[in-house]
């Protein structure tokens, strides 16, 4: 989970925040729209306003939400919400979270279903500095090896157990606290980053050495996309037992997952605009801080294989293989045995996918081109 240093402050200093943007500055003509006709629709994210979630708030800002007839609330997240816990309670109609964090519960109990999986690819790296010789898995035998633990790791044991390192013994795991801090000082060779948050906070820092911030061509990445080891991050969760017993609901998580996805499309062709908007909604992220992780997230999405959101099953299987043989520091897996068929669905994502290929929208991104972002110091 991408988290900064002003993030830790703001959520220790709250609890969670509701956010409301329906018409906000809307292009849409469903701005006028009287809010007693739409539905209201709660969605808790697993953190605070950022760019990682551009999409969602796109799709408010837009109006595209007030479209398909919805009134939806985002919920942000403190340091201790668990936003499937609040999806199972009933205090949220749909969550955002990583696929592994959530297979555990769905083994110890929790019906929920990934109905949408937005981000096709991981952003999880390892990365240490040029000339530090770590430039595969195995290369982390011996090493001061970061990591944040709380359900993260798991995608840097699975790299490393793949190459052979005996984690138990050939390594020296480090506690890493979510900034690069003990990176930045040597207190860890290699340390956990997002290519969305941490990993551009590197970036964003003076390079001693030579007075200028540090450049990509000072590090050295891991990337377990590459390395075998990625596992689904960012999913759209709902309630299995309300998806199977309630047809409004089954009906308004195809327009949630529409909408949501048009407000991808829009970061995608839009990524200026869509940091514009988190920020307007209250992130306290740089300008260029937030342009790089709109532009990161971005490239997590698209192109798309068969179209956004769609749950492809050999990167399904592939998490799922993960969770149950990859043991952590402690001896723990996250599963232990192969999750319910309740645990994923295409159904509303293909009808979702059917009714924008139908309006012209573009779910594949075939033509997506990044954008080259230039940092400021601090990512102002």
């Amino acid at each position: 989970m991408p988290i900064t240093r002003a993030h830790r402050r703001m959520a220790a200093a709250g609890a969670v925040v509701a956010v409301t943007l329906t018409g906000c500055a809307s292009t849409s003509s469903a701005s006028n729209t009287d809010d007693a006709d739409l539905t209201p629709v709660t969605l808790q994210l697993q953190w605070v306003a950022q760019a990682q979630f551009a999409g969602y708030y796109a799709a408010l800002d837009q109006g595209y939400y007030a479209d398909e007839g919805l009134d939806v609330t985002i919920q942000e997240a403190g340091t201790d919400t668990v936003p499937i816990d609040v999806l199972a309670a009933g205090d949220a109609d749909y969550a955002i979270s990583w696929v592994p964090k959530v297979l555990g519960s769905i083994e110890q109990g929790t019906d929920v279903t990934d109905v949408a999986q937005i981000f096709e690819r991981s952003g999880t790296l390892q990365i240490s500095f040029a000339g530090a010789g770590i430039t595969t898995p195995a290369d982390l035998a011996g090493k001061k090896v970061g990591s944040w633990g709380y359900g993260n790791e798991w995608e840097l044991f699975a790299g490393m157990q793949a190459a052979g390192v005996d984690t138990s013994n050939d390594i020296d795991l480090v506690q890493q606290a979510f900034d690069m801090n003990g990176f930045l000082s040597g207190d860890i060779d290699a340390a956990q980053a997002m290519t969305y948050n941490e990993y551009a906070q590197v970036l964003e820092t003076v390079n001693p050495q030579t007075g200028e911030l540090y450049q990509p061509e000072d590090l050295s990445v891991i990337d377990w996309n590459d390395a075998g080891a990625a596992m689904l991050q960012d999913a759209i969760w709902a309630d299995a037992a309300r998806l199977a017993d309630d047809e409004e609901y089954a009906d308004t998580t195809v327009r949630f997952i529409k909408a949501s996805i048009k407000g991808w499309v829009f970061a995608r062709d839009h990524a200026q605009d869509a940091a514009d908007i988190v920020t307007a909604a209250g992130s306290t992220l740089g300008s260029s801080h937030q342009l790089w992780q709109t532009n990161e997230v971005n490239k997590l999405i698209w192109p798309s294989t068969s179209g956004i959101g769609t749950i492809n099953a050999d990167q399904w299987n592939q998490t799922v293989d993960i969770a149950m043989g990859t043991k952590n520091e402690t001896g723990a897996t996250i599963i232990t045995a192969a999750p319910p068929a309740t645990a994923y669905s295409n159904e509303y994502v293909d009808k979702a996918l059917a009714e924008l290929k139908a309006e012209g929208v573009d779910v594949m991104g075939a033509g997506f081109e990044p954008l080259t972002v230039t940092l400021r110091e601090g990512g102002n």
